[in-house]
């Protein structure tokens, strides 16, 4: 018997509202971690022939819940994301195809309820750290694209669509401008224009801030996150972390500790930096000592991309999108087939069954929350 999960706010509804018993026990908190442009096969977990062996993603899954048909409600990043953050369908939003831009404004209406808002409803902190993609409204932007003023906030970003804290930055990071945003403000004024032409490194030309460097902007996220959920840890107020990573996306760029680590080149070098990435935010939620609290959710917003050289890892052995036919952009299973694990040590139990790496494995993983994900569509929450 299979079970399939279209990944939305659903999910994480389910599960915070089945941990609750009336107000005497902390809900437990939540972290979203959504990666990049990274495929079903770049986890060695869900594919025993993968060259890239993520070792902290497959301690997060034999710890916890494997979904092993899941998939995005796109096979690109905006309506993807749109779907993950108000449950709907993402073609009932105002854009029909494509992505938006860096420049784009705000796709989530006013009044459209998201998972944030929802969540601080039920006496969340919440806070998104990380790639927004869902456009806002930078000032003055009606002038164009060049005569936007960073001295001043935006409009319509995510403070206003439920987030108590913000941090990061407007699309992808080889879109422009390349600002980092806190609490609708600028952090710094672009001070110089860059570009890069790179094979695999390559990013837009455009206005980018004095504080702002492609290559520490992975590692810059992380350590945000960390410090939210250490400083979250002595409060008895639940916290969500939304944390989109920019990466494996372009411009792929591993620092010099994952560079040639894999064997494979910079994508598959890239892969294993985040893996580490979501290594140190595991350690951070067990040095917080809400370990047993605390929902991990790792999943990536489409499959692996033809940008980061697909034909190349294949020749090498390894599969980015596993078996599956298709890549980012396809209605194949690769485009929109993703990994999906699930880590909570107090509320979903880690299956006793052995660790081969096969397929049929992961069947008894699901089951173990399948109670409370049908307890909680019975609540009236639609997928």
């Amino acid at each position: 018997m299979k079970k399939t999960v279209l990944f939305g706010g659903s999910l994480l509804f389910t599960l915070s509202m089945a941990s609750c018993d009336g107000g005497k026990q902390k809900q437990p908190n939540i972290i979203f971690i959504l990666a990049d442009d990274m495929g079903y096969g770049d986890v060695s977990y869900l594919d025993s022939r993968s060259k890239i062996k993520t070792e902290n993603l497959d301690r997060m899954a034999r710890e916890g819940v494997v979904f092993t048909d899941a998939h995005s409600s796109s096979s690109v990043s905006t309506p993807t994301r749109y779907g993950i953050l108000t449950g709907r369908y993402n073609w009932r939003s105002t854009m029909k195809q494509g992505v938006l831009g860096g420049y784009s404004k705000a796709l989530i209406a006013p009044d459209r309820e998201t998972m944030a808002s929802m969540l601080r409803k039920q006496g969340y902190t919440t806070a998104g750290i990380g790639k927004w993609h869902l456009g806002w409204d930078w000032n003055n932007i009606e002038a164009g694209a060049d005569r936007v003023d960073f001295s001043k906030p935006v409009v319509n970003g995510p403070t206003t669509r439920g987030f108590d804290y913000y941090y990061g930055f407007c699309g992808s990071l080889d879109m422009p401008p390349y600002v980092y945003i806190e609490n609708d403000m600028p952090t710094c004024l672009p001070d110089r224009i860059t570009e890069d032409k790179g094979k695999y490194s390559w990013w837009r030309k455009g206005p980018t801030g004095a504080d702002f460097v492609h290559e520490e902007v992975l590692p810059n996220l992380i350590d945000r996150a960390c410090n939210y959920v250490k400083e979250k840890a002595s409060s008895r107020q639940p916290y969500f972390l939304y944390l989109p990573l920019p990466a494996p996306h372009t411009p792929i760029l591993p620092v010099k500790e994952f560079q040639g680590k894999s064997g494979l080149g910079d994508y598959a070098d890239f892969v294993l930096m985040v893996d580490a990435m979501v290594g140190r935010v595991l350690q951070a939620v067990k040095e917080s000592g809400e370990d047993d609290n605390t929902i991990v959710v790792f999943t990536t917003d489409n499959g692996c991309s033809p940008a980061a050289g697909i034909d190349e890892l294949i020749a090498q052995g390894h599969s980015p999108n596993s078996i599956y036919r298709g890549h980012k952009a396809d209605l194949f299973d690769g485009g929109h087939r993703i990994p999906c694990i699930l880590r909570w040590p107090g509320g979903a139990k880690a299956s006793p069954c052995g660790a081969d790496g096969l397929p049929d494995r992961f069947l008894c993983h699901v089951c173990s929350i399948e109670r409370i994900y049908v307890a909680g569509l019975r609540r009236g929450r639609q997928l």
